[in-house]
């Protein structure tokens, strides 16, 4: 699942993750429309990616929604706001991508938390 407010980055992350062996099942422009699209999924997705800046309601808060209803939910947070990691690992996030970063860092971090 991806969670991004931009179009072109939610597909850039869809493209390089189905290209290296991940189905990506959902993805949302918003906060708000991620935790719905989240509680409604009859089947959870093993990873979430999280941006933090977003409309509606931010990544933080989102994480927050998601980790009360499955609190065993893997997030990668992605934010380019660096100060925002330890709230974001407060919220559940089990891995924090400063923004920018290589594609190869996002992988990385993917196959640490579920192997394709």
């Amino acid at each position: 699942m991806i969670v991004d407010d931009e179009l072109f980055i939610v597909e850039l992350y869809r493209d390089i993750l189905q290209l290296r062996g991940y189905k990506v099942m959902i993805t949302a422009f918003d906060g708000e429309e991620g935790v719905r699209k989240y509680s409604s999924a009859s089947e959870k997705p093993d990873v979430i990616i999280m941006d933090h800046r977003m409309p509606v309601m931010n990544g933080v808060e989102a994480t927050k929604e998601i980790m009360r209803e499955n609190p065993k939910q893997k997030i990668v947070f992605v934010s380019a706001d660096v100060m925002v990691e330890a709230e974001a690992r407060d919220a559940g996030a089990a891995e924090f991508l400063p923004k920018p970063f290589r594609m190869d860092d996002l992988i990385e971090k993917m196959e640490r938390l579920s192997p394709p």
